[in-house]
C-alpha cells in the first residue's frame, strides 16, 4: 500500500487492526469508524455545529444512548477539546469516566446539543423512557439542537414529531461530512 496510495482510510470493527496497519505503514492511516469510536463523524458534527453556533466549544452536549462507538467518540472529543459532555442512559449502559445523568428530563434541561445513536432491538425496552421528543426538546436550553446519528429510527431513539421539528439538524449537518473527510485526508497527506 505504501507504494500505491497517498493514504489509507479504514472502516473496520477492530481498532486494533487499524493500529496494526498504521504501525506498518509509512503513509497516513485514517480511522473512518470502529466498534469503539467514530472520530470522523464527530469532527464533522463539531464542524457543522460551529457553523451554527460561534460558542460551540462552550455548549453542553448530551448523548442519549448505549455505550457504543458514537457515544464513546463524543466522550473522546469532550476530553480532547474540553467540551461539557453528559451521557444520559439507564443504569448499566454508562460510558466510563464521563458525567452520567439517569434522569432524561434533567439531562435535557441542561443541554444545548442533544445527540443520539441507533439502539439495537435488544436494548429498546430499556431505552423507551429515553426517547427524544419535541416536548422534551422544548425543555432544553434556548437554541438547542437535536443531532441523531444516522441511521436513526423514528419511534425508537427519536419520535416521529421531533424529526419534523425545528430542533432537528441531522440532514443539514451530514452535508459537512464530505468536506470534513476531504480536510482530514488533505491534512493526513500534506500535514
Amino acid at each position: 500500500m505504501n507504494n500505491w496510495a497517498d493514504c489509507v482510510i479504514i472502516r473496520h470493527g477492530s481498532i486494533d487492526l487499524i493500529g496494526q496497519f498504521s504501525n506498518h505503514s509509512v503513509i497516513p492511516v485514517i480511522n473512518a469508524m470502529t466498534a469503539v469510536n467514530h472520530p470522523c463523524e464527530i469532527l464533522s458534527d463539531l464542524y457543522a455545529i460551529s457553523k451554527q453556533r460561534n460558542d460551540y466549544m462552550d455548549l453542553t452536549y448530551t448523548f442519549v444512548g448505549v455505550n457504543a462507538n458514537i457515544g464513546k467518540a463524543w466522550a473522546e472529543a469532550s476530553k480532547a477539546f474540553g467540551i461539557d459532555f453528559i451521557h444520559c442512559c439507564p443504569k448499566g449502559y454508562e460510558i466510563e469516566n464521563i458525567n452520567i445523568e439517569y434522569d432524561i428530563e434533567k439531562a435535557i434541561k441542561q443541554s444545548d446539543i442533544v445527540l443520539t445513536d441507533s439502539i439495537t432491538e435488544e436494548y429498546l425496552n430499556d431505552f423507551k423512557p429515553y426517547q427524544i421528543t419535541t416536548d422534551l426538546m422544548r425543555s432544553a436550553k434556548p437554541g438547542a439542537m437535536l443531532n441523531p446519528c444516522p441511521p436513526f429510527t423514528r419511534g425508537e431513539e427519536v419520535s416521529e414529531d421531533v424529526i419534523n421539528s425545528e430542533f432537528f439538524v441531522g440532514y443539514e449537518f451530514k452535508k459537512s461530512l464530505l468536506y470534513v473527510q476531504q480536510a482530514i485526508i488533505s491534512y493526513g497527506i500534506y500535514g
